[in-house]
């Protein structure tokens, strides 16, 4: 049988896309570009063997985790799989902690010991980074029955993709989720890909917004590659969260330009579809074309905020090059027995 061809594309732009200032603009410009940039250097320290184990990166992804995070309040919590860099960047944790954890020193969030997938930051409600796909799902869940006992007003932003979207603890927490009330907003990052198949060829329900229709937990389509609209997505998910009706699902539509990860060739689709995505999507170049057209500014200034990124970037690579690594005392700290 021929397989299917992709539906690599951005989403209907059918949503009302959030009004952005020139500030937000400035904001979510330079958010995006510190994860971008961040992510460039990991993949050329992995290739220098700096690097070791697995290694996935966010790039093309990152309006989706800095949309989330600009509706977001102070204390809520989020979870995500084993692509995390991005989130933790936005939800504050610092480049060099996050780089000291991928090259395995002391000063890294998990003390050198947890590498790419396990970095955590309870100062930041971050709660991982996690290896096992769909594992975060009943974890993010639990997050939210926290917040409800305690009626703290918080939610759980979930995130995962669009191939933990066919494990069966998904539904399971769906359907806790929405029996019990729970403040969780699950964020489904369908790429397109998943580890390498296509969602055409994969997935039964490639309308990921309508997963959890059984459990009559509403979702809706977002354009993942345009921050406006993660952004105002965000907000309805998550003001309907925290005022008590539930669970939302958002189903972020985005794309990765690199492999699923560093040891994948990503042969599976064409040079072409990546840099179609590139060059129409983009979702850091549509700003920065909104900041010099609608907002007047200056190159000279996005130049700068580029310089000033990529200053942060390389001295997080050579904090990671230098912190030493742990003491053979940490192999017995830190485990559940």
């Amino acid at each position: 049988m021929a397989p299917r061809k992709s539906t690599a594309r951005p989403a209907a732009a059918s949503q009302e896309a959030a009004t952005f200032t020139k500030d937000d603009d400035l904001l979510a410009y330079r958010e995006m570009l510190l994860i971008r940039r961040f992510e460039e250097k990991a993949g050329q320290m992995y290739g220098m063997g700096l690097i070791g184990g697995f290694c996935h990166l966010y790039i093309g992804q990152e309006a989706v985790v800095v949309g989330m995070q600009m509706a977001m309040e102070e204390g809520d919590q989020v979870i995500t799989g084993y692509r995390d860099h991005g989130h933790m960047l936005a939800v504050g944790m610092e480049a060099n902690g996050v780089m000291a954890e991928l090259t395995g020193r002391r000063g890294g969030y998990s003390k050198g010991k947890g590498g790419s997938m396990h970095m955590f930051s309870i100062e930041k409600q971050f709660f991982g980074g996690h290896g096992i796909v769909g594992a975060q799902v009943s974890l993010g869940t639990g997050l939210g029955f926290a917040d409800r006992y305690r009626n703290n007003g918080k939610v759980s932003i979930t995130y995962f993709g669009d191939g933990a979207a066919n494990q069966g603890q998904v539904y399971e927490s769906f359907n806790m989720a929405e029996l019990w009330k729970l403040p969780v907003v699950y964020v489904i990052e369908n790429n397109k890909y998943a580890m390498g198949t296509s969602v055409t060829r994969s997935s039964a329900q490639t309308d990921f917004s309508k997963r959890g229709v059984s459990f009559n937990i509403p979702g809706e389509q977002v354009d993942g590659m345009d921050v406006r609209a993660v952004r105002a997505a965000a907000e309805r998910a998550l003001s309907f969260a925290r005022s008590g009706k539930g669970p939302y699902i958002l189903e972020m539509q985005t794309y990765r330009y690199r492999g699923h990860s560093m040891s994948d060739p990503a042969k599976y689709r064409s040079k072409e579809e990546v840099q179609k995505m590139r060059t129409e999507h983009d979702p850091i170049e549509q700003v920065r074309v909104r900041l010099l057209e609608e907002h007047n500014v200056a190159e000279e200034e996005l130049k700068k905020i580029d310089a000033e990124v990529r200053e942060i970037v390389a001295a997080s690579a050579e904090f990671a090059t230098n912190d030493p690594e742990p003491d053979v005392s940490e192999l017995y700290t830190d485990i559940l027995r």
